[in-house]
C-alpha cells in the first residue's frame, strides 16, 4: 500500500471512527460525514488521474453533487432539529417522539 493510499484510508477510517464513537452533536456527525466524503472524493479523483480514462473523469464531479447534496440535507436538519428542541445533542433526540 502506498502511502498516499494510506493516507486516504486513514482518513476515511478516521471519520469513520468518529461518526461511529463521538456522538454527541449532530454537528459533530455532520463534520465526521463530510471528512468521510472528502477522502473519497480526492481518493476517487487521484484514481482517475492514474487510471488514465476519460470515462471515469465524471464520477469525481458526480460524488461531490451528492455530497453537496448530502451536506445540505443535514444542515437542513441540524436547524431544524435546533429549533424543535433547542439543542443538537443527539441524546435529546428521540424518535418514538415525532
Amino acid at each position: 500500500m502506498t502511502p498516499v493510499h494510506f493516507a486516504f484510508s486513514s482518513a476515511f477510517l478516521l471519520g469513520l471512527t468518529g461518526l461511529a464513537f463521538h456522538r454527541t452533536h449532530l454537528l459533530s456527525a455532520l463534520l465526521c460525514l463530510e471528512g468521510m466524503m472528502l477522502s473519497l472524493f480526492v481518493a476517487l479523483s487521484l484514481w482517475t488521474l492514474q487510471l488514465g480514462a476519460t470515462s471515469f473523469s465524471t464520477a469525481p464531479m458526480l460524488l461531490l453533487a451528492f455530497s453537496a447534496c448530502e451536506a445540505s440535507a443535514g444542515l437542513a436538519l441540524l436547524v431544524a432539529t435546533a429549533r424543535t428542541h433547542g439543542t443538537d445533542r443527539l441524546q435529546s433526540l428521540n424518535l418514538l417522539q415525532c
